[in-house]
């Protein structure tokens, strides 16, 4: 922690929602780069990936939580579990609604858990822009809060295309932080390591590439991260998956999927790193890892 100050506030803010709502687009708004993993497919981020906004005297940790659905494994449960961790230790929770649609029973379940939290809850419409009747949808998902007593705020906006009503979203955020000291030092933009930074970027686009459902039986980790004299950086990672047939899947007649998905890695990777990058990548199996307790801690689900 930073020294002490009895001028200084801050405190933990947890992004909420079902899956492929928002959430991940919102927190790297927030921040203004992209500390988490975001695709078109749903229950893209698995684990609570925290960002960090800081002011000369106040500082959020964003908690940024998987989509809460209903499990069908193990990953499933764990993904859960983390949504119900972040809730239960933080100072303001943002619950992310999609206005281009009404509630739906994955909504609900978010409602129940966030209804009669004693702290400050902030109802964020996103997607206004692709939306036919937003007002009517934010009433909708407003109406399954019926009975809370807490302190409650609604916006609308576009997480994608709205940076000033994000901005201003954020500094309703700061002011309602607790007096507390910094938490983590003030240039810094999340907690992740950078070799869990750069497996997320590999399974981001692994699960662009990737059809039906094999994205969801994939997992990435980055074994080895080293830095040449001329500032290469070389990542070497694995992708994981839980069947033969799927390794052939992802490998691609050729290689030509694996080339693809490491090539587009790679460039993000670049961009972020401001540095060339050597990414090389292999594929393993790893036998019904979504059931396996062991091999979930083993791949950092735990």
């Amino acid at each position: 922690m930073t020294d002490s100050s009895s001028q200084t506030h801050s405190g933990f803010v947890a992004i909420v929602g079902k899956p492929n709502v928002g959430k991940s687009t919102l927190l790297n708004s927030f921040l203004g780069t992209k500390v988490a993993p975001t695709s078109p497919r749903p229950q893209t981020t698995r684990r609570g990936v925290r960002g960090i906004h800081s002011t000369s005297d106040r500082q959020i940790v964003f908690v940024d939580t998987p989509g809460v659905h209903k499990p069908k494994d193990a990953l499933g449960k764990y993904m859960n579990h983390e949504v119900h961790s972040a809730l239960a230790d933080v100072d303001a929770v943002v619950w992310v609604v999609d206005l281009r649609h009404p509630p739906t029973d994955e909504d609900r379940l978010v409602a129940n858990q966030v209804r009669d939290l004693p702290k400050p809850l902030f109802v964020v419409g996103n997607k206004t822009d692709a939306a036919k009747y937003p007002d009517e949808a934010m009433g909708l998902y407003t109406a399954l809060l019926e009975g809370r007593t807490g302190e409650t705020g609604e916006t609308m906006l576009s997480a994608q295309n709205n940076p000033n009503a994000v901005a201003a979203l954020r500094e309703q955020l700061l002011a309602a932080l607790p007096e507390n000291p910094f938490f983590f030092p003030q240039g810094a933009a999340s907690d992740q390591s950078r070799e869990m930074w750069a497996a997320e970027i590999i399974r981001e686009e692994a699960m662009k590439k990737l059809r039906d459902e094999l994205p969801y039986a994939v997992a990435t980790r980055v074994n080895s991260w080293t830095e040449r004299e001329d500032g290469l950086q070389r990542i070497e990672g694995e992708i994981i998956v839980e069947k033969n047939a799927h390794k052939g899947m992802v490998i691609g007649a050729g290689g030509k999927q694996l080339r693809e998905i490491g090539q587009a890695a790679r460039k993000q990777l670049e961009v972020f790193l401001n540095h060339k990058v050597y990414l090389g990548l292999e594929v393993i199996v790893i036998p019904n890892w979504r059931e396996d307790e062991e091999a979930l801690r083993e791949l950092g689900y735990e």
